[in-house]
């Protein structure tokens, strides 16, 4: 990829404005002027898109995608996938806006790429770990990872973790229009393509901080859906071999 940017970060919002200008200034503030920054706002009527504009500025290196509705979290990331392979990005952060996720280990991400296809940023490997979350909450993370990793038979101990690189040439490799899954199930899925397709999977610790402001996206659909998801990808595997 001669004379590509190195990296894009694709941050999807909706109902983010009380986060999403100290997203975009921490996050500059640790990375240099290689990487880029995505924000893809799902019509937001607290004017979160708005706001990461006036973050912007002037920059050419931070863009506003603004959709007219509610799409989701994997519509919004596979519109983000195709915008950076588009501009030739060589890799791509997922990262969510409500600063869960520290910008501050997006080139921590970045740098673990070199030998790995995807890295995802883990609460469940040594030196990660998940600040204020209730026992409920943890219990159902740590169950649906099991669960996960009881059907595909890998080692990955954080699948759902929506903190992650990839290189581009990875998801260069995938059919993102056949791309079914949203919420939770959605970053499994992405991890099974890796994997599946002999994909190199690196995880690095990090700190889940919950969110500050806002309501958290788990519903029980997004569990559901996990849970009929992940057998129908294990037996879809085994049938091809």
């Amino acid at each position: 990829m001669s004379g590509a940017f190195p990296a894009l970060v694709i941050v999807p919002t909706y109902q983010e404005r009380d986060t999403i200008e100290e997203v975009i200034r921490t996050l500059f503030a640790t990375v240099d002027e290689r990487v880029h920054l995505l924000v893809i706002d799902d019509g937001s009527p607290d004017g979160t898109a708005d706001a990461a504009r006036r973050a912007a500025g002037s920059s050419g290196r931070i863009q506003v995608l603004q959709r007219t509705r509610k799409q989701g979290l994997a519509s919004a990331y596979v519109t983000g996938f195709r915008w950076a392979l588009e501009r030739r990005y060589a890799s791509v952060v997922e990262m969510d806006a409500d600063l869960s996720h520290d910008p501050g280990v997006v080139p921590e991400l970045l740098s673990a790429l070199n030998g790995s296809d995807l890295v995802i940023g883990s609460r469940y490997v040594p030196g990660g770990r998940i600040e204020n979350w209730n026992l409920f909450r943890r219990v159902l993370s740590r169950a649906g990872n099991m669960y996960a990793r009881m059907w595909l038979g890998w080692g990955v101990k954080d699948a759902t973790s929506g903190f992650r690189a990839y290189r581009s040439a990875t998801l260069a490799s995938q059919d993102l229009a056949t791309v079914r899954s949203n919420g939770y199930a959605f970053q499994i899925e992405m991890t099974c393509r890796v994997h599946f397709g002999r994909g190199r999977i690196t995880e690095v610790p990090i700190t889940f901080t919950e969110r500050r402001a806002g309501k958290s996206k788990m519903s029980r659909a997004v569990v559901l859906e996990a849970l009929w998801r992940v057998p129908l990808w294990a037996v879809r595997n085994r049938w091809r071999k």
